[in-house]
């Protein structure tokens, strides 16, 4: 015969399970999300570069300056100082050659910090409204900065 105290603590221990179970299932939406954000936050700039780089490694410079395109252009950065650049003579003539070494957000863009061997490291700049590349005068945003995904890289492997 069941007595009326079998079932005590059953919908409290119920309860309690669902409650934990939010909890974990909240924590774990907001670790994936935040995760999502950092990665994704840079995505349409990443594209731009990479864009931008297989142009130069298939020596289409016309196209590839179309990125650094702006009303200001050909007072600034004409096609000629362009392809004196990043032409087939030019100083960074093997684009399979540069690499990108840090990404960092600033407020309005994002800056790659580029290396190339034999000279000396820069920024390349990509605005993020137009995808307009330039060049940017330090290989990182001023300010302080937050890396995890490179402290976690060089401690973890897979960095250099």
């Amino acid at each position: 015969m069941a007595g009326y105290l079998d079932e005590y603590g059953v919908s409290d221990a119920r309860r309690e399970r669902l409650r934990r179970r939010i909890i974990i299932w909240g924590v774990l939406a907001v670790i994936i999300g935040a995760s999502a954000f950092f990665y994704f936050r840079n995505w349409g700039e990443e594209r731009a570069i990479d864009r931008f780089l297989t142009l130069l490694q298939q020596q289409k410079y016309q196209e590839a300056y179309q990125q650094w395109r702006t009303p200001d252009s050909a007072k600034f950065y004409p096609p000629e100082k362009f392809a004196e650049d990043w032409g087939a003579n030019g100083v960074y003539k093997n684009a399979a050659g540069l690499q990108i070494r840090i990404v960092d957000s600033c407020n309005t863009g994002v800056v790659f910090d580029m290396a190339y061997p034999g000279a000396d490291d820069f920024g390349l700049w990509v605005e993020r409204q137009t995808k307009t590349i330039s060049f940017y005068p330090w290989p990182r945003c001023p300010g302080p900065h937050l890396h995890i995904w490179e402290f976690l890289k060089s401690r973890f492997g897979g960095g250099g």
